[in-house]
């Protein structure tokens, strides 16, 4: 298992979501200009070059986007992944259909074939079929990704009911997707399905996700952590029994 480190929330350097030394740090210079994409190509290009040379990645970054230089990094290797994606949200918002605007919001849609000139061309990624693509958990989704997702081939589970797809896998996790009861560090925390919602008048099943909260969360792994005390990073050594293929651990704390 290699641990790849990318501390950033999208082009934004974020420290601390981890309590021990990954295996490598991926560090990049942005250019000064260009637009939002331009500058997630550069970072996105460093991880997919890490990615594709390293033994069982196990990806830990401060957004759920950095999924597509893991994504890449496969591909390159001639690897052809399944996604399953642990997340309270849906992640798959559009700019048409955001109300905020937050690109964080929607990176299983572009893995899916969103608008590739705006990224995924720039890294080579080639568009996963949604019926290869499995959303686990999510809670907390706006009208129009509801919309989305009933006329698409992305398949939903509940946890206890997840039926993984076939061939590779790239198992993400954004830690949002655990009871935001039991790990209340995850700034998006949010309640399983069925727990009452207390958390400033938030409601099931709405928001385009993270509004009003920057668009940060904790860490997103593409992989299992253990739960941690309050304000705590992950640690590599929390990851247990991943899936062949690609792990990326996300955070939103």
């Amino acid at each position: 298992m290699t641990t790849i480190y990318v501390p950033y929330h999208l082009d934004e350097r974020l420290d601390g979501l981890v309590d021990e030394p990954a295996d490598v740090t991926v560090i990049v210079e942005f250019p000064e200009d260009g637009d939002i994409w331009g500058r997630l190509a550069v970072l996105y290009e460093r991880v997919a070059d890490e990615v594709s040379g390293a033994e069982a990645p196990v990806v830990i970054s401060g957004d759920c986007t950095t999924v597509l230089g893991t994504v890449a990094g496969l591909q390159r290797r001639g690897v052809d992944p399944a996604i399953v994606w642990f997340d309270a949200h849906g992640d798959v918002q559009t700019l048409e259909t955001t109300t905020s605007g937050y690109i964080g919001g929607m990176p299983l849609r572009v893995l899916v074939g969103y608008r590739p000139e705006l990224i995924a061309d720039r890294l080579g990624i080639r568009a996963l079929a949604e019926e290869r693509a499995v959303l686990v958990d999510a809670r907390d989704l706006d009208p129009a990704e509801e919309e989305y997702l009933r006329g698409s081939g992305i398949r939903r589970f509940r946890l206890q009911d997840l039926k993984l797809p076939d061939g590779p896998l790239v198992v993400h996790v954004d830690l949002d997707v655990v009871d935001g009861a039991e790990l209340p560090a995850t700034r998006s925390a949010l309640p399983r399905a069925g727990r009452a919602v207390a958390r400033g008048g938030a409601r099931e099943g709405g928001g385009d996700h993270r509004d009003g909260e920057g668009g940060r969360g904790g860490p997103r792994v593409h992989l299992a952590a253990r739960k941690r005390r309050r304000g705590a990073g992950v640690r590599p050594n929390d990851l247990q029994r991943l899936p062949k293929g690609s792990e990326q651990v996300s955070d939103s704390t």
